[in-house]
């Protein structure tokens, strides 16, 4: 259940999300413009963008869609530009574009390996330095990296996305203790599972789903409109002005087992 009030809290700030078009951007989407943000919604799906765009217009609301490939630095180069010319300023950066691939070890070649790599972490890294430049030119920003949960546990066949998810928390790290000097909160989410459009195959197959969900001490899925998106909006917000280096762990309880 969405909460659609708009609350005001984020009139006049810019935000720019990654793999905005769906899942859990698409619900941090809808809540920072909620907030009153405009937001630069970037993905790979053009239609999904613009739907997006859609949406927020017939709610009186700003959004401006850019096809990106996060992994390629021309591509997201494009993409900050684009976001500057139409806005002229970016304030919250969400990095929250990724891929994964479930694969015992031994069987993941090397091109599943770089793709992965470089999407979620590669592209946090690009996206970051592009907007993050801009940030200390303007005096100020805030950073909030998608990370999760199999960065923090043990998790078979997860080996690629679990490591690109442990590099965009030590990344986080780094650059909250080099950029807070510049007025920059840069924090991260750890999620574990949420309703999406990237887990509707798990959701659908009942012994798959009744399995997964042994493993959450609270017995079910988050839900990312309630359960996530606020997180983002607290961490955009002035609230968290002395909060910076932080990895938020929402899994239910999975990584207090």
């Amino acid at each position: 259940m969405r909460n659609t009030t708009a609350d005001g809290s984020l009139n006049g700030k810019v935000a720019l999300v990654t793999g905005a078009g769906r899942g859990l951007g698409l619900a941090i989407t809808r809540a920072l413009l909620d907030a009153g943000a405009d937001v630069v919604v970037a993905g790979r799906n053009g239609a999904a963008l613009d739907a997006v765009v859609k949406e927020a217009s017939s709610r009186a609301q700003r959004a401006f869609a850019q096809v990106v490939d996060v992994a390629s630095e021309e591509s997201v180069d494009a993409l900050v530009s684009a976001a500057l010319a139409e806005f002229g300023r970016i304030d919250i950066l969400v990095n929250n574009a990724g891929v994964l691939s479930t694969v015992p070890f031994l069987e993941q070649d090397a091109g599943d390996w770089d793709r992965i790599i470089s999407t979620n972490l590669g592209g946090t890294f690009l996206v970051t330095r592009a907007v993050g430049r801009h940030m200390v030119e303007q005096g100020g920003g805030k950073v909030i990296n998608m990370a999760s949960n199999f960065a923090l546990n043990g998790v078979p066949h997860h080996a690629a996305y679990s490591a690109s998810k442990a590099g965009v928390i030590a990344l986080t790290k780094s650059l909250a203790v080099e950029w807070a000097r510049y007025g920059i909160q840069v924090n991260a989410l750890a999620p574990g599972y949420f309703t999406s459009d990237i887990n509707a195959e798990l959701r659908a197959d009942d012994e798959t789903l009744a399995k997964v969900l042994k493993t959450v001490p609270s017995r079910r899925m988050g839900d990312p409109d309630i359960e996530l998106a606020p997180w983002v909006l607290a961490l955009a917000g002035p609230q968290s002005g002395y909060m910076t280096g932080e990895v938020i762990v929402l899994d239910g309880g999975m990584t207090a087992q």
